[in-house]
């Protein structure tokens, strides 16, 4: 009997999110499979010090204010996952250069089986994941899914 034919489940999804489309079309896709799958969902951004001056980089409330800001964010995700019927949501708010801390650090530690990103480079405040997403597809030790 071949059962063989249906796509591979996934017990644990890891989704880089941003403020850009392709972000929100990543945790949209990343929210459904998690419920069909019936998978834990972990959400993760990462607050870039690149994008920051050395005066901002230096102050610690500017720092601490961003990481807030970003915290709360996350937390409207995941909220959005919790309400859309995903049983098991996590987050995750780190600082660094987005690929190389979700290769090196994220995936490491929440151990996914599946990393779900958005394909759109950006510039300025607004760039995440986007020119990581092919350093992350490269490196990491899971299956990637680039949402375009």
């Amino acid at each position: 009997m071949m059962n063989e034919m249906n796509p591979k489940q996934f017990s644990h999804i890891l989704v880089g999110v941003d403020d850009s489309a392709d972000a929100q079309l990543a945790f949209r896709y990343a929210m459904n499979r998690a419920k069909k799958d019936g998978a834990k969902l972990t959400i993760v951004s990462i607050l870039e010090s690149d994008e920051m001056n050395v005066y901002q980089a230096m102050s610690k409330d500017y720092v601490h204010g961003q990481r807030a800001q970003l915290e709360k964010h996350i937390g409207e995700y995941r909220k959005l996952a919790e309400q859309f019927g995903v049983k098991r949501v996590e987050t995750v708010v780190l600082e660094g250069d987005p690929g190389e801390t979700i290769v090196k650090r994220v995936i490491p530690a929440v151990k996914p089986d599946l990393l779900v990103v958005g394909s759109l480079s950006k510039t300025g405040i607004q760039k995440r994941f986007g020119s990581q997403a092919a350093y992350m597809a490269k490196y990491a030790p899971i299956s990637v899914l680039v949402v375009r």
